[in-house]
């Protein structure tokens, strides 16, 4: 099965980060994970995005903290989809990270996902290798399908006792 890269340029962002390996290993999906700082290790950076094809990666989902270029450079060196996760700061709260992932430039496009979105890139990624995968998919759609038994399963019980004794 396909591989995702998943990168993040501090261990600070790994609370955020694991809930996409979290998922991907629920769908079976096989990934990479590594911290890479952009600034610090420019070379090694480029190396592992340049690189990343040959390793049999088909999607890279990318943490983006406080200067958030991980996701636009993986999109500038990876030419197959990158998610970007928006990491929620203390300095501006995420947005910031939002915006640089929002307004990439015509060409070299970065998907999102909802600030600290971890779950959601993983569930994105696994909809993007879904796409030319029956058995993948089916475990997306019955993903799908739990996701809304909960919720039904939630009503019932709001129903059964009442709001203030939920």
């Amino acid at each position: 099965m396909a591989k995702v890269g998943i990168v993040m340029g501090s261990d600070s962002d790994m609370p955020i980060m694991s809930k996409a390996a979290d998922i991907l290993e629920q769908f079976g999906i096989e990934y990479e994970m590594t911290i890479i700082s952009a600034h610090r290790e420019p070379d090694i950076f480029f190396e592992w995005a340049k690189g990343a094809e040959d390793r049999g990666i088909k999607v890279i989902i990318a943490g983006a903290g406080k200067a958030a270029h991980l996701p636009g450079m993986c999109a500038a060196l990876f030419k197959m989809p990158v998610i970007g996760i928006p990491m929620k700061t203390s300095d501006l709260g995420g947005v910031d990270s939002l915006y640089s992932i929002v307004q990439m430039p015509s060409g070299v496009p970065v998907a999102t996902v909802a600030i600290n979105g971890g779950m959601n890139a993983g569930i994105l990624a696994a909809q993007i290798l879904a796409t030319s995968d029956e058995e993948l998919l089916a475990k997306v759609k019955d993903y799908a399908e739990q996701m809304k038994s909960e919720v039904e399963a939630k009503d019932a019980k709001l129903k059964e006792v009442g709001y203030k004794n939920y």
